[in-house]
């Protein structure tokens, strides 16, 4: 069986490169944002469905394959050599995406698109995860998750200036980025993080038991989705209640969301080092309930207080992600990690695919029979709710873990903290 050697950690400029990369990987997913009627409708005549449909199919060929290239890496290794390849077949994508004669087979690249995203974006977080030693994975995980949010919240105001005369150029400065990421990834990540020793690969059938061997991992990807979930209510639900509402400007909706992305960004880093010197579980859930409060009661406030607002609420989700991945890592077996990882990412995927549909049926169903605004706020009621009851459910299990301890890291000598 194959043996995968492990070595001395990451230094802290390597660390601080690896948040680079991830920026550079999560920037071209929001740059075709702000020209997306442009991009899609008004390029191939097509409806505000199918509009749409451009903004999911990728996150639906994440969801698909994620798990699979997380099980793949764990079988045979060489990450950093896929997240290059990954990153090379994603300037590809968004250059084909540039060229595509017909609305088929755009929607085609773009599934491949985000096939080779999801990843690069796994193996990049399986790789950081291995970084340094347990107790210092929190701020680890906090550099380069904010490093992620912060491509996410700068991608969109970019993108707007890119295609301000021509909407393809944000695809073309995707596909540059995207080559500057492949070779940035080459010179910043290495195989071989902290650890001792030599470990075998598990095969297939291994890596799926090894995965079933604690349920409670099912625990962060609950919360992958469901936080993925709300935020599509955010891209979507909340960009419409503004507009037919209070008719605020395209302008100051961006604005909006980039307060909400800016704290989730800029704060991951000292959650996650707060995550190392205290409860994870409090972080998560509490910041889950605290979250799932202020996004249920966001309609109920006034246009003038929703900057405040949105700074507050993207305060409360940072302290959620990195908790979220930590445990993800803390809770999978080593030699599944990767597998562990991708599945985080896919029930992200998936929680993205499902809030904008939601949000979306729920207010058209309210405000069928009670009007416009109160469909908006029936809608922000179930994604706020969806929040509150997960932490409150997950709260009792990872309570219970974390003060028994875990007995695999017990055994290793590592003093458990879930």
């Amino acid at each position: 069986m194959e043996q995968a050697r492990t070595g001395e950690g990451w230094s802290g400029g390597r660390i601080v490169a690896s948040a680079g990369v991830a920026l550079l990987v999560l920037l071209p997913v929001t740059l075709p944002v702000p020209v997306l009627r442009e991009l899609v409708q008004v390029r191939f005549e097509v409806s505000d469905l199918l509009t749409s449909l451009f903004m999911s199919i990728n996150m639906i060929g994440a969801a698909l394959s994620a798990p699979l290239v997380g099980a793949l890496a764990d079988r045979f290794g060489n990450r950093r050599t896929l997240v290059v390849g990954a990153l090379l077949v994603d300037a590809a994508c968004f250059l084909g995406l540039a060229w595509a004669p017909s609305f088929g087979l755009f929607l085609a690249i773009r599934f491949f698109e985000g096939c080779a995203h999801i990843l690069a974006l796994s193996m990049i977080l399986s790789l950081a995860s291995e970084a340094r030693p347990e107790a210092e994975r929190g701020r680890v995980m906090g550099m380069v998750g904010g490093g992620m949010m912060l491509g996410v919240a700068i991608g969109a105001p970019i993108g707007g200036m890119l295609g301000r005369d021509d909407p393809l150029v944000p695809l073309q400065v995707g596909a540059l980025v995207s080559l500057v990421a492949a070779g940035a990834a080459l010179a910043a990540l290495r195989e071989g993080g902290f650890g001792q020793g030599a470990r075998a690969r598990p095969g297939f059938a291994e890596i799926g038991r090894l995965l079933r061997s604690d349920r409670l991992l099912a625990v962060p990807l609950l919360f992958a989705f469901a936080d993925r979930f709300t935020v599509g209510f955010y891209t979507a639900t909340f960009t419409l209640w503004l507009r037919n509402v209070y008719d605020v400007p395209a302008s100051q909706i961006g604005m909006l969301i980039a307060v909400f992305m800016l704290p989730f960004a800029l704060l991951s880093v000292p959650f996650g080092w707060l995550s190392e010197r205290t409860s994870r579980t409090l972080l998560l859930c509490g910041g889950s309930l605290l979250y799932g409060i202020g996004t249920a009661s966001l309609t109920h406030w006034p246009a003038a207080a929703l900057p405040f607002v949105m700074a507050a609420i993207g305060t409360t989700a940072a302290a959620m992600f990195v908790p979220s991945l930590v445990m993800t890592t803390r809770l999978a077996p080593e030699a599944v990690r990767s597998t562990a990882l991708g599945a985080f990412n896919a029930a992200g995927s998936l929680g993205f695919i499902v809030g904008p549909l939601t949000g979306g049926l729920v207010t058209q169903l309210v405000a069928a029979g009670s009007g416009p605004e109160a469909g908006y706020r029936a809608a922000f009621w179930v994604a706020g709710a969806s929040e509150v009851l997960l932490g409150l459910i997950a709260f009792p299990l990872l309570w219970r873990r974390e003060r028994a301890g875990d007995s695999r890291l017990a055994r290793e000598g590592i003093a458990p903290r879930s």
